[in-house]
């Protein structure tokens, strides 16, 4: 496996700095935030923790609402990973989302939309896969936006390594935003324990 880059280490926190990173893949110090290419969350900043509503915490969660400047001109489709980087022992990091399809401009997702093309994640469906962590781990998650000069002709459902490989040389620009998520265990159950 190789080293983190060292052009997106000051992006990334250490303890989310996984080699595999599609980012730390596809990307390049030339193609990173080029034109102000930015993504960002109206639910959170940059290492910020992600509201339980967006994770296993809570029964009717949704994937969370997602915006983005405009990628360089000449740039066809974007592409979404969402990858948990935590696990820098593992070859490649859990994917939680895959998204293309999404038009080459300034645009948004809003919170729980359903977008135009979805892949599979690291359990093999095609949603936002709720983070999960055991209680009291912190986890780290981070939203890949990459900017394509063509668009994509994967079908839907396709996997991390096939959309990895069909973005190979086609990135204008790319951007990434980090959040960090600690599971909590069960509160009623500890309530319950408190009553005996």
């Amino acid at each position: 496996m190789t080293n983190f880059p060292a052009w997106l280490a000051p992006h990334v926190p250490a303890s989310a700095r996984h080699p595999g990173l599609a980012i730390a893949q596809l990307g390049s110090a030339q193609s990173f935030a080029r034109g102000g290419f930015a993504l960002t969350s109206p639910a959170f900043r940059s290492g910020e923790a992600l509201d339980p509503s967006f994770t296993a915490e809570e029964e009717d969660a949704v994937a969370p609402p997602l915006e983005w400047s405009a990628p360089p001109p000449g740039s066809a489709e974007l592409v979404l990973v969402v990858e948990d980087a935590s696990n820098a022992a593992a070859a490649d990091p859990a994917c939680h989302w895959l998204v293309w399809g999404l038009a080459g401009q300034r645009g948004k997702l809003l919170e729980g939309e359903v977008p135009p093309r979805t892949g599979k994640n690291a359990v093999g469906n095609s949603e936002w896969l709720l983070p999960a962590p055991p209680e009291g781990e912190t986890r780290h998650y981070l939203f890949q936006l990459f900017a394509t000069d063509l668009p994509l002709v994967l079908m839907p459902g396709a996997g991390r390594a096939e959309l990895l490989a069909s973005l190979q040389g086609s990135i204008t620009a790319c951007a990434v935003l980090h959040a960090t998520f600690t599971g909590g265990g069960d509160e009623d159950a500890d309530w319950e324990d408190d009553d005996l």
